[in-house]
């Protein structure tokens, strides 16, 4: 059974993820053994965020590996330990130990032998690389350590980003299918053989390449995600669900791939297509949505009107709520860049661990202003407000800009204008491009 503390830290983390990231959603849950040990294995994109999505979202409770350091952070210490986390002793964290992590494979399969769940990220650190880094082997030993003992499950997490560091983004987490551990023998020590070891992380990093995406740089995984998102502005073709959006983005890379491979003119003539639509775009302004058929008509600008008709009514008080939330929000941003330095991996946490404290101080502070002016009663009621007013902000600046945006582009097209007709154009030849050459490439 959880226990109290841990199941308090896990719902107010999970506001902060909601908050924080405007779509989470979770697919194959349905491959996680309800029972059972199993070890997840996951993908380390984003730093602190991405344990906190296993925690929050797996299908049954987990523990995890980490990183001995966190254990002494303020804040995240505290987190760290409520989660029952083991922490793992690494060379390159001055001060350590390394002798002590045969306490930590001890607790480990201490753990998987009582039925539990234990995760872990075999590329041994949080990273802004397009692809995984090379695997370390301590889930491969972590697993064939109890192989001979009991029935154990190897389940790949993948985690995807539509913007990992951009508040407001897309977050999807993947489970894959489990993989079985045969028994290995075991030397002397209780160690596998180095062989089977290797083997074993092989089929760990296949599994994980499955339920994530990797490219071989930055500039591939940047083309094919305009790409992507210039494709699926057609009806029929946008993917509902961030699922859809991987698994496209995935086939849009070996795609490219195989198309630089066979034609490499065509493909650096796409690209450099993809990016003067791109630029063309930004300098007027229009977002790449306002350029899909059917969102230039009066009666769509009518509709999200009347979709965003009750955000709209609480204008006053969702300005009250920037007013009051702004100061908070740009030094959590402030401070994220400043701390992360240049790590983007390090940014979305750092937001939402500071915003996570600044919020909350700003809403102690409007209590207790409104205390010592007017009374207990208007303290009361400005803690109750204050959170709602920062709540109303943010709904209402998305509808406004999305209604901006859709406004703008029903100008341009009232005007007649040159610029629009030719993006609206090429986004359509682009999409038939792609289409053609998917068709000549069976992808």
């Amino acid at each position: 059974m959880a226990s109290p503390v841990r199941t308090s830290s896990l719902r107010v983390l999970r506001l902060i993820l909601r908050v924080f990231f405007r779509r989470v959603e979770i697919a194959g849950r349905d491959r996680v053994p309800g029972s059972g040990p199993v070890l997840f294995v996951l993908n380390h994109p984003n730093g602190l965020v991405d344990p906190l999505f296993l925690l929050c979202f797996s299908p049954r409770p987990v523990f995890f590996l980490a990183k001995a350091p966190l254990f002494q952070m303020p804040v995240v210490g505290f987190f760290t330990r409520a989660f029952g986390s083991i922490p793992v002793y690494r060379r390159q964290d001055s001060g350590t130990d390394l002798r002590r992590n045969l306490e930590t494979f001890a607790a480990a399969r201490a753990l998987l032998r009582g039925g539990g769940a234990l995760a872990l990220f075999p590329e041994g650190a949080s990273h802004d690389e397009p692809k995984m880094l090379a695997l370390k082997t301590g889930a491969a030993r972590i697993a064939l350590g109890v192989a001979s003992e009991l029935e154990l499950r190897i389940v790949p997490a993948g985690l995807y980003y539509t913007w990992k560091s951009r508040f407001r983004s897309g977050a999807l987490l993947s489970f894959g299918e489990p993989l079985t551990v045969e028994p290995s023998p075991l030397d002397e020590r209780g160690q596998p053989g180095a062989e089977t070891v290797k083997e074993l992380t092989r089929r760990i990093e296949e599994a994980l390449a499955q339920v994530t995406i990797q490219a071989e740089t930055r500039g591939a995984l940047d083309l094919v995600r305009r790409a992507e998102r210039i494709f699926s502005m057609e009806p029929g073709e946008s993917g509902e669900s961030l699922s859809a959006e991987l698994d496209l983005r995935r086939r849009f890379l070996e795609g490219s791939a195989l198309l630089r491979a066979a034609d490499p003119a065509r493909f650096e003539r796409l690209a450099a297509r993809i990016s003067r639509f791109e630029q063309e775009r930004k300098a007027v302004g229009l977002p790449l949505q306002d350029l899909a058929p059917g969102s230039l008509q009066a009666g769509t600008l009518a509709r999200l009107l009347a979709e965003n008709l009750g955000i709209l009514l609480f204008l006053p008080v969702a300005g009250i709520g920037a007013a009051l939330h702004y100061p908070a929000y740009r030094l959590a941003g402030r401070l994220a860049d400043r701390f992360a330095r240049g790590e983007e991996d390090q940014v979305a946490g750092l937001k939402a661990g500071t915003a996570a404290l600044l919020f909350p101080a700003t809403w102690i502070a409007c209590a207790a202003v409104a205390g010592a002016l007017l009374g207990w009663r208007a303290a009361v009621a400005a803690a109750l407000l204050a959170p709602i007013s920062g709540y109303a902000a943010l709904r209402a600046r998305e509808s406004l800009d999305v209604l901006i945006g859709r406004g703008r582009a029903l100008l341009y097209a009232l005007a007649g204008g040159y610029a629009l007709r030719r993006l609206v154009a090429e986004r359509r030849a682009i999409h038939d491009e792609i289409l053609e050459l998917a068709r000549r490439l069976a992808v």
